[in-house]
């Protein structure tokens, strides 16, 4: 869980979440679930936003029945898959959800 000054904080990370949910053509839900999985693990450095930003509309998407490679995430959000790849599931996990067994 986050505090609303968190939200106040992270504007503009919670908008580039937006635009690249735009971009992904993602519902609200799908884009409401990335805010709130950015939020509650935001990390202190600005550096790694980036990587948590990604990996949260990765899981987003993904949880809303809305999947998206991680190829189309990596490339909406401007970092790698393989970002994606290894920070996916403790995201997912935090959120309180199972990773799936593919």
């Amino acid at each position: 869980m986050y505090r609303a000054r968190d939200a106040v904080e992270n504007e503009e990370w919670a908008a580039a979440i937006d635009e690249a949910g735009e971009r992904l053509d993602l519902g609200t839900e799908a884009r409401s679930r990335a805010v709130d999985l950015f939020l509650s693990n935001v990390p202190d450095e600005d550096r790694s936003k980036e990587a948590v930003l990604a990996t949260s509309v990765y899981v987003a998407a993904l949880t809303t029945g809305e999947q998206r490679s991680q190829s189309a995430v990596a490339d909406a959000t401007g970092v790698s898959r393989l970002t994606i790849q290894q920070r996916w599931k403790p995201i997912l996990e935090s959120a309180g959800l199972d990773a799936p067994e593919w």
